[in-house]
C-alpha cells in the first residue's frame, strides 16, 4: 500500500507519570492525571462510604488515561498464567475501559471480563465481557504505522460511563485438542491452557471536557455548531492544520460541516452535515502530526465499534474522545482508527485528520486500508439492531462520498489485499462498493444485526446519488 504525506504544523505531545498504585509491585502508568491509592472494594451492590474514597476534585485532570497492570490472580505466579486481572479497587474517574498487551501480533485466546463502580451511585456493575479478537481493526501490515514499534495488542474498548471503581479478571481458554495432563495427588486434572499475552495492562480512560473553548476571535451568537474561530483563536498548530483541511467545506475552525441541499454534480449525493473534530473535542496534540492520504476512495466498510450500547446520543462525543485517546495512547496508533463514526441518533462524526473529502488512509480494516474508507456505528450490533437513523446516515455519507470518487453504492469494485486471514497478500478481491469488516477479514464485525442492513444502505444510498 502506498500513501502520500502531506505536512501539518505542530508537534505531537503525550506525557507519561509513573506513579505508585499501592504496593510497588502493582505500579500503575497515568497519562494526564494522578492515580490514587488502592483500597479494597466490596462486591456488588452500593458500596460503603467508609470504603468509596473518591479523589478530591482538583485531584482529577479530564483527558486522561490510567494503566494498571495486570498480576496473577491464581496460584499459578508465571509470567503468562492462565488467570491474571486486576483487584476491587478505587481508582481516578474513567469512563472506557480495555486492555492491552506488548506484542500486537499475539491473540488473547481467552475471556476479559470487567465490572465497574458507577460514580454517580456507588453501584457496582455485573460483569461486562470485553471484545477479545480486534486484531482485525489496524494498519495494514508492513507500513509505517504497523512497524513504528509502538503499537500494542488490545481488545476493544468499553464504554461504562464515569466511574471510580474497577475489577477485571482474564482467563486463558484451554488449548483445541489438548489432552488432559495427568492426574494430580488430588484425582483432579488439568487443561493446556493458551498462555495469556504478556505485558498485559488494564487502561482507563476519561474522555475529559472536550467542550470547544471560545476565543477571542470566536464568533459570538447563540452558540450555533457551526460557530467558527478566527485563526488567531486555533488554539494550536495541529488544531488549525486539521481544520485547515476541511476550509473548502466549512469556515475555519467550525464545529460542523453544514449539510448540502441538493446534489452539487450528478450522481454524487448531498453532503450531510458532519461533526468535525473540533465539534467533538479531539485533543490535537495527541496524533501524529502529519497527514497521510491513500489514491482515491473506491470502497467503504462498515463497522461497529463494539463498545456497548448503553451510551445517550449526547455522550457520544465524549466515546468518540475516548476511542481516540484509546486507539493513540494505549494502542499506539497514529490517530482515530476509522475515517467516519455515526452515533445511534444518525449524527456523523469527523474520525481520523486530514479532511473528510479527501481520501484519508485509516487504519479500520487490516488489509483493505488503501483506496478505502472505514465508517464505525458506535455499539455493538452482534444481537442488537442499528437504529434506522444509523443505517440511514450511512447511506447519506457513503452517497456523497463515494460519489466524489465516481462509484455507486449498489456496485462491485476491486481492491488489492495486503494480507489477512481471508484473502493473501496482493490478491485482487471483488467487493461491494459498501462492504461490512467481514468481507475483507474474517470477524464478526461489524455485528450480525448491522451487516444485515447493508443491502438497504446500498439501495438507499444509490437513490441519494440519483441511481
Amino acid at each position: 500500500m502506498r500513501g502520500f504525506l502531506a505536512s501539518s504544523i505542530g508537534v505531537t505531545c503525550a506525557a507519561a507519570l509513573a506513579l505508585p498504585l499501592a504496593p510497588p509491585a502493582s505500579a500503575a502508568t497515568t497519562t494526564g492525571s494522578a492515580t490514587p491509592s488502592a483500597s479494597s472494594t466490596p462486591a456488588r451492590g452500593a458500596a460503603p462510604a467508609s470504603v468509596r474514597r473518591a479523589a478530591p476534585a482538583e485531584a482529577s485532570v479530564p483527558g486522561s488515561t490510567q494503566s494498571l497492570p495486570l498480576a496473577p490472580l491464581g496460584r499459578d505466579r508465571a509470567p503468562g498464567a492462565a488467570q491474571q486481572g486486576v483487584t476491587p479497587r478505587d481508582v481516578q474517574p474513567f469512563s472506557l475501559v480495555g486492555v492491552v498487551w506488548d506484542d500486537p501480533a499475539a491473540e488473547l485466546h481467552g475471556q476479559v471480563q470487567v465490572r465497574t463502580r458507577a460514580t454517580a451511585t456507588g453501584s457496582w456493575s455485573d460483569w461486562q465481557e470485553l471484545e477479545t479478537h480486534n486484531a482485525d481493526h489496524a494498519a495494514d501490515p508492513g507500513t509505517p504505522e504497523s512497524t513504528s514499534g509502538r503499537v500494542r495488542g488490545a481488545t476493544a474498548p468499553l464504554w461504562v460511563g464515569e466511574s471510580d471503581g474497577v475489577e477485571v479478571r482474564v482467563r486463558a481458554e484451554s488449548a483445541p485438542g489438548a489432552a488432559r495432563t495427568a492426574p494430580e495427588a488430588t484425582g483432579s486434572a488439568r487443561h493446556t491452557a493458551f498462555p495469556l499475552p504478556g505485558g498485559m495492562r488494564l487502561e482507563l480512560v476519561d474522555p475529559g471536557d472536550g467542550a470547544p473553548s471560545e476565543g477571542p476571535g470566536s464568533v459570538p451568537g447563540d452558540g450555533s455548531r457551526t460557530g467558527a474561530l478566527a485563526p488567531q483563536s486555533a488554539g494550536s498548530a495541529e488544531a488549525a492544520a486539521a481544520w485547515a483541511a476541511n476550509a473548502d467545506l466549512a469556515p475555519f475552525g467550525a464545529a460542523e460541516i453544514p449539510a448540502e441541499r441538493q446534489r452539487a454534480k450528478p450522481y454524487t449525493g448531498p453532503r450531510p452535515s458532519i461533526t468535525t473534530r473540533r465539534g467533538w473535542g479531539a485533543d490535537e496534540k495527541l496524533r501524529e502530526k502529519k497527514f497521510v492520504y491513500t489514491k482515491k476512495v473506491k470502497a467503504a466498510f462498515v463497522h461497529h465499534s463494539a463498545t456497548g450500547n448503553n451510551y445517550r446520543c449526547s455522550q457520544a462525543p465524549s466515546v468518540i474522545r475516548s476511542i481516540y485517546r484509546y486507539h493513540v495512547n494505549s494502542m499506539g496508533w497514529r490517530d482515530l482508527g476509522y475515517n467516519f463514526l455515526i452515533d445511534k441518533c444518525g449524527k456523523i462524526y469527523e474520525g481520523r485528520a486530514g479532511g473528510v473529502s479527501k481520501a484519508v488512509l485509516g487504519a479500520h480494516t487490516y488489509g483493505f486500508n488503501s483506496n478505502s474508507m472505514g465508517i464505525a456505528v458506535l455499539g455493538t450490533y452482534s444481537s442488537k439492531k442499528p437504529s434506522a437513523a444509523a443505517v440511514k446516515a450511512i447511506a447519506r455519507l457513503t452517497a456523497w462520498k463515494l460519489g466524489l470518487y465516481g462509484m455507486n453504492p449498489r456496485g462491485k469494485t476491486y481492491l488489492k489485499s495486503g494480507g489477512g486471514n481471508l484473502h493473501r497478500k496482493g490478491k485482487n478481491v471483488r467487493l461491494n462498493v459498501i462492504s461490512g469488516h467481514r468481507d475483507g477479514f474474517a470477524t464478526s464485525c461489524p455485528g450480525k444485526k448491522l451487516y444485515g442492513k447493508l443491502g438497504t444502505a446500498r439501495s438507499t444510498a444509490a437513490k441519494y446519488q440519483g441511481r
